[in-house]
């Protein structure tokens, strides 16, 4: 038996040396084995070939099954492996083909059969940039709907921390992260919501260095900040830039929102608001309260007009104001327009229209 294993090496060895394929060598070590095998079955016993070759057939014959068998396992594993191949790159096209996977037209089904948005205003909403400045009250339940509906980039700028206190109206914000920058902390939840979205957090207040740069860089705004400064910072940045701004804010029990886009003839925050008031006459919320799911109302109220001027849905609030009583379960609604010696948008209304 020595001899042919001997055999065998020597047709392998002197296979490879001569750069045979491994398929032949293998071809070669079988037709050995089979030749050995019928010497066993034809010659009486006791033959000197038998007695030379390993004298029984039956060792021969399970070491050839034991082969069988390990040549058959080596096949399935390459079966299993092309399976697992060809499923990888089925999911793969599946993503990569179209511009939404299987995953998002589900996702999104409800908003595709909507007519006024369909898979085309989907697209848009996956290829939109949107910045929201502040990712407190307002900006909490806009950052969220904004991600379920499918926005591509979202930008969030704050520079606060969770707090406790915090938690009574932002709910994107859980316990375990007080004391943790509000930005990180909604950029978790958004990308757990929606995993298809991109976050962009800026743990920074904005500033004047880098408001341009910010704003520029995406398609609309949403401002739920909670200081005048910031305000006409941003509402100047925006008009400059030409970049539709979503305005909300906040009191007690009431709310108010507008789009304001003198590009498309509406008026600008300053038109409406010239002067900031006197701090006694605009208390922060620690100082009124505010009823906790107010912000809710008004910040889903943001992301719905930011998906309308995305997708050109609808009636957008250009040009006018909604105010929400909730204590009363009143809505109205008042008109807005530019002022023509608006500081920030009057000398320039006419380079937009």
């Amino acid at each position: 038996m020595l001899m042919v294993l001997a055999m065998a090496a020597a047709i392998w060895g002197v296979g490879a040396l001569a750069g045979a394929p491994r398929r032949l060598r293998w071809t070669m070590i079988a037709v050995l084995y089979f030749a050995v095998l019928g010497l066993h079955l034809v010659l009486e016993e006791g033959h000197p070939l038998r007695m030379a070759t390993g004298e029984s057939s039956a060792l021969w014959a399970i070491l050839g099954g034991a082969a069988a068998l390990v040549l058959v396992y080596r096949e399935v594993l390459s079966w299993l492996r092309d399976k697992a191949d060809a499923n990888a790159k089925t999911a793969e096209s599946q993503v990569t083909d179209g511009p939404f996977s299987d995953t998002e037209l589900n996702r999104y089904a409800r908003h595709i059969v909507l007519r006024e948005v369909g898979g085309l205003g989907q697209k848009k909403l996956k290829d939109a940039k949107v910045l929201v400045i502040g990712a407190g009250g307002l900006g909490s339940p806009a950052l969220l709907y904004l991600a379920a509906a499918g926005v591509g980039t979202i930008g969030v700028v704050d520079d606060d921390v969770v707090d406790n206190s915090n938690l009574q109206r932002q709910v994107i914000h859980p316990d375990r992260m007080i004391g943790e920058p509000k930005v990180f902390s909604a950029a978790e939840a958004m990308t757990a919501q929606n995993p298809f979205v991109t976050v962009n957090p800026y743990n920074r207040r904005l500033s004047a260095d880098d408001a341009a740069s910010l704003i520029g860089d995406h398609d609309l705004v949403l401002d739920g900040t909670d200081n005048f400064d910031t305000r006409y910072l941003v509402n100047r940045t925006c008009v400059s830039l030409g970049k539709p701004l979503i305005s909300g804010a906040l009191s007690q029990w009431e709310g108010q929102l507008s789009v304001f886009d003198p590009a498309n003839g509406a008026p600008c925050y300053q038109c409406i608001f010239p002067t900031a008031p006197a701090p006694e006459l605009a208390p922060s919320c620690a100082e009124a309260g505010v009823i906790g799911p107010l912000p809710g109302v008004v910040g889903t109220m943001m992301a719905v007009e930011a998906i309308k001027v995305i997708t050109g849905a609808g009636a957008v609030l250009r040009g006018e104001m909604m105010i929400y009583d909730a204590l009363w379960g009143e809505t109205r609604k008042i008109t807005l327009r530019p002022r023509a010696d608006c500081p920030t948008c009057g000398g320039a209304k006419s380079a937009f229209v």
